[in-house]
């Protein structure tokens, strides 16, 4: 009996590629948390199956929101000079996935300064997302937010002890301040940072681009 017609019409999986992107489009088009953002909705984030560096930050802010670009404000320039990349190679998706804890503009603080990520996001999509990235080897955790997520009971007491203490956690991941200019002071009372961490930041981004082309 020939079973050639029947193994023809098999129906075949879809590729992780493409999965992903139905996937995204998925995330891209969330409503969930319409009611409580005070611009709308508007899901900011980059990936794909091939990438192998993960950026995880906090959400965007007003500039992310009104341009749809992932770090397209200061604390982006910040933190493509300490990865040494340029905007070419950053936006690179087939090679740099963006994946903040909040996909979208959470509102301010009556103090001052952006909210903090929904919790919505990690909670409804990072479960589907990640296993459909199976090559990433390296996580940038920027802030907080990505360090507690990701870290778990492994971070210390503050944020200044974890990444102080990257070593544990590298070369898998390496936990990062966010590079927002409201950090700047942060910054100058812990040089040790650009001066111990930036290097090893730089060269971990290097080998793993240099594997990709």
């Amino acid at each position: 009996m020939d079973l050639r017609p029947a193994m023809n019409n098999r129906v075949r999986k879809p590729s992780s590629s493409a999965r992903l992107d139905a996937l995204l489009r998925e995330v891209r088009a969330c409503r969930l948390c319409q009611g409580e953002l005070p611009l709308g909705p508007r899901p900011v984030l980059r990936a794909s199956a091939t990438a192998r560096i993960l950026i995880v930050g906090q959400a965007p802010g007003t500039k992310v929101h009104a341009t749809g670009i992932p770090w397209n404000d200061p604390s982006g320039d910040r933190l493509r000079k300490w990865m040494d990349v340029d905007r070419d190679t950053f936006y690179d998706e087939s090679r740099i996935a963006i994946i903040p804890m909040g996909y979208c503009y959470p509102g301010r603080h009556e103090r001052g300064g952006d909210l903090g990520p929904r919790k919505e996001c990690a909670e409804l999509w990072l479960p589907k997302l990640l296993p459909l990235m199976p090559n990433i080897e390296f996580t940038i955790l920027a802030g907080q937010y990505a360090q507690q997520h990701y870290l778990g009971d492994r971070i210390k007491d503050s944020l200044t002890e974890t990444v102080h203490n990257w070593k544990e956690y590298y070369p898998r991941f390496l936990p990062i301040p966010h590079p927002s200019p409201r950090n700047t002071m942060w910054l100058k009372r812990n040089a040790w940072f650009e001066r111990s961490v930036v290097p090893k930041l730089r060269a971990r981004v290097a080998e793993l681009l240099r594997t990709m082309k």
